[in-house]
């Protein structure tokens, strides 16, 4: 695959489809096609077969069905599963960092209501990213590396490779001064679900985490937007906590005017040495104020150039638009999360605050060149909406995902070996800036390191215990999303792959929770085996991807 093909992979997917995301509806996407499968595999434009072009009203207003039972208004899109390379064609994988976990949280809420998410719902790097894998604080560099191989369970003739980042770590004391605009959603749909009640109380956990240092102020928007609370010192937190508990449902959703007044005030309070960071709390479904998706998006990105953050926090089901979401976290050059109980919330504003709030690199992007003597096919796991092409690496004007402190990233490739005995296999590199940088400005640092196979183990029980946690949790992911890379893996397989794992992972909360939501999904899949027909389980192609007509 030449160069400019993986720029159209990038392309592909980091185009979002906006009448999707600002619309009245959802739209199943389907797979992107493994090299050499027919054009069938992946309309034109991203459509599912049969359904009509952008002209046709229709696209957008069906009403997706989980198990019978339809839930209204779940916008998500489907960025495909990336595809296996030949060295031969292209021998460097290169991608965006990406510290989200609102897809994962997403399927959780989805599953703790006995249904099955949306195949499109999945984006496996964001599963990944919602666990801890025990990776070592680097001390003052920057960020830390751990990388690991071993065979995989299911894919024949493969090594998974578990590539692991983690950001320097930084205390509370240590932390900047942050001043934030909370924006909040209390638009009528903003009622259902207890939502905005949930936003209150998650807020109100935040509002104890901050001190003398911080400032905050509050913008609500339904039909307009109005400020609420002018920016205020942390200390005063009976006056910040009334206007919190003060919010009411009113209106529509005009999310264009309240990010306009939030970044107003924001840049407002932007200093030197200090966060200014606005955080929007919604359900994502905008139905007031937007004429031009291309207008608010090039808006925020004004502001993240002058060096106002956004995090995006989405709250409710049965009416929720995950595409606007994280759209807007990705050009706000922030971070996408989602709440769906108060333990999350204590999660992301709490046990993370930190990491929410302060950053320790931005335009963070990783590259790993393997040596085609070495190593003859490989699949990135996930990232399918972060991929870009071999020459963005090195042009510091191209935007990519930012690490905050104590922040980790893990990346799942499928490697084929060819000659697993030579010296080394690939070589990674990553390329950053420093936190004090605004969006496309700055120059960036380059970290190498060459992958010895030494670090390849010779067998899956040889592997540590957070790189057999990260395979369990990708290959659920792939089974829910559809993948043809986990067909062959059952559901009692994935609970024998957990139990494998170290009792001290097995005892931790989310570990646990792991598994009850992996008997959960077997309980409520249905779902046959698209392939099946074509090419039977039993006779599986590990290299290729069939054709499915």
């Amino acid at each position: 695959m030449k160069t400019t093909t993986m720029k159209k992979l990038s392309v592909a997917a980091l185009s979002v489809a906006f009448l999707s995301a600002l619309g009245a509806g959802c739209a199943k996407m389907s797979y992107s096609r493994e090299p050499g499968a027919p054009t069938e595999s992946l309309p034109e434009g991203g459509r599912p077969v049969g359904s009509p072009g952008p002209e046709g009203a229709d696209e957008f207003s069906r009403m997706p069905v989980v198990n019978g039972k339809p839930f209204a208004d779940m916008y998500f899109k489907h960025y495909g599963v990336n595809p296996t390379i030949d060295t031969e064609e292209e021998r460097v994988s290169t991608f965006s960092v990406d510290v989200d976990s609102a897809s994962y949280t997403l399927a959780r809420s989805y599953l703790s209501r006995g249904h099955l998410p949306e195949e499109e719902a999945i984006r496996v790097e964001e599963f990944i990213n919602a666990f801890k894998y025990d990776y070592p604080n680097p001390g003052a560099a920057p960020f830390g590396v751990q990388v690991e191989a071993f065979p995989s369970p299911n894919r024949r003739g493969y090594h998974v490779l578990h590539v692991g980042i983690k950001g320097r770590e930084v205390s509370a004391a240590e932390r900047l001064p942050v001043n934030l605009v909370f924006t909040i959603d209390v638009s009528g749909s903003m009622n259902m679900e207890n939502r905005l009640g949930l936003v209150k109380r998650s807020l109100a956990l935040l509002v104890e985490q901050l001190d003398a240092r911080d400032s905050l102020a509050i913008v609500v928007y339904g039909d307009s937007a109005r400020t609420v609370l002018e920016p205020t010192r942390a200390t005063d937190r009976s006056r910040i906590l009334s206007a919190i508990e003060g919010l009411r449902p009113e209106g529509a959703t005009n999310v264009q005017a309240g990010l306009e007044v939030a970044y107003a005030i924001a840049a407002s309070q932007a200093r030197e040495g200090s966060i200014s960071r606005v955080i929007l709390c919604s359900d994502g479904v905008a139905n007031s104020g937007i004429t031009s998706a291309d207008d608010i998006f090039e808006s925020i990105k004004e502001y993240a150039r002058r060096g106002v953050q956004l995090t995006t926090v989405g709250f409710g089901m049965g009416n929720y638009n995950d595409v606007l979401m994280e759209r807007l976290a990705q050009v706000g050059d922030g971070q996408y999360a989602y709440v769906d109980e108060l333990r999350e919330a204590r999660r992301l504003f709490v046990e993370q605050l930190t990491g929410t709030l302060q950053l320790i690199a931005r335009d963070v992007k990783v590259q790993l060149e393997f040596d085609k003597a070495v190593v003859s096919r490989y699949r990135l796991i996930g990232f399918e909406n972060r991929l870009l092409a071999r020459e963005d690496f090195a042009n510091d004007r191209v935007d990519a995902g930012d690490i905050g402190a104590g922040h980790t990233v893990t990346a799942l490739y499928e490697v084929k070996f060819r000659d697993a005995q030579a010296p080394s296999f690939a070589t990674l590199r990553i390329r950053y800036k420093e936190p004090g940088t605004t969006l496309e400005a700055g120059t960036s640092q380059q970290v190498e390191k060459a992958l010895p196979t030494a670090i390849v183990r010779q067998s899956l029980e040889a592997a540590t215990g957070p790189s057999k946690l990260s395979l369990v949790v990708a290959l659920f992911a792939e089974k829910l999303r559809g993948s043809y890379w986990a067909r062959n893996v059952s559901y009692q397989d994935l609970l024998g792959l957990w139990e494998q794992l170290p009792e001290r992972l097995r005892i931790r909360a989310e570990v646990g929770e792991l598994r009850e939501l992996m008997m959960q999904a077997r309980a409520n899949d249905a779902r046959g085996d698209k392939f099946e027909k074509t090419v039977p389980v039993a006779n599986m192609d590990f290299d290729h991807v069939p054709v499915v007509r």
